[in-house]
């Protein structure tokens, strides 16, 4: 397998995850964002979207990060990322879908670019906005957590809520978002992070992190 992804890349991050938690090993494709490496031919060709994480898997090519975890959940179930039962499932889903559809669309990399190049945004606008919705996205996820509490997202082992909670969270504190409104998020992420499945996979320990 090949993973094409950017080391700071939330949704690379998520996928990284799921990798590791299913012992799976990959060949690690960079494409730096930030320098358009997207939008070159090389990766156009096998990228409709220009985005990543993009997954090569034999002749199968997979774009977009949850599809591309339940895949890898479907071709290698175990561990199970997601539950058995129908009503445990479309929780985790859920709970990954409040970050992966609600929050992170609205604060990725061109977002963001478009806001401050395009709209002319101060930089001090730009993390307003970044703040305003990843402070109230994580209270959603909080109040679903506090109703029901477990070690991780849903239940003792980890979960696709997990894979992509914990990127989201990282990204907080890298843009000083408020966190204390979120105890039960944090849990989740301290918890998760003592795994070597997300500790591993962080983005300082990717090979094409910078300082």
């Amino acid at each position: 397998m090949e993973l094409y992804n950017y080391f700071r890349s939330s949704a690379s991050w998520r996928v990284r995850i799921a990798l590791a938690l299913k012992g799976l090993q990959y060949d690690y494709k960079p494409v730096h964002l930030r320098r358009n490496e997207q939008f070159q031919e090389s990766y156009a060709a096998v990228s409709a979207a220009r985005l990543v994480p993009l997954l090569r898997d034999g002749d199968a090519v997979i774009t977009q990060s949850m599809a591309i975890i339940e895949y890898l959940d479907e071709t290698h179930p175990e561990p199970p990322l997601l539950p058995a039962d129908p009503v445990g499932r479309a929780r985790v889903r859920s709970l990954a879908y409040d970050v992966a559809c609600e929050v992170h669309p609205l604060n990725n990399l061109r977002v963001l670019r478009f806001l401050v190049h395009d709209l002319k945004l101060s930089e001090d606008d730009k993390n307003r906005w970044y703040r305003h919705w990843v402070e109230t996205g994580l209270e959603t996820v909080e109040r679903q957590l506090a109703a029901q509490p477990s070690t991780f997202c849903h239940g003792e082992s980890p979960t696709l809520a997990d894979c992509v909670l914990v990127p989201q969270v990282m990204n907080a504190q890298r843009f000083d978002c408020r966190l204390e409104h979120v105890p039960n998020v944090r849990r989740v992420f301290d918890a998760c992070l003592q795994l070597p499945a997300f500790a591993d996979t962080q983005p300082s320990r990717c090979p094409d992190a910078e300082a």
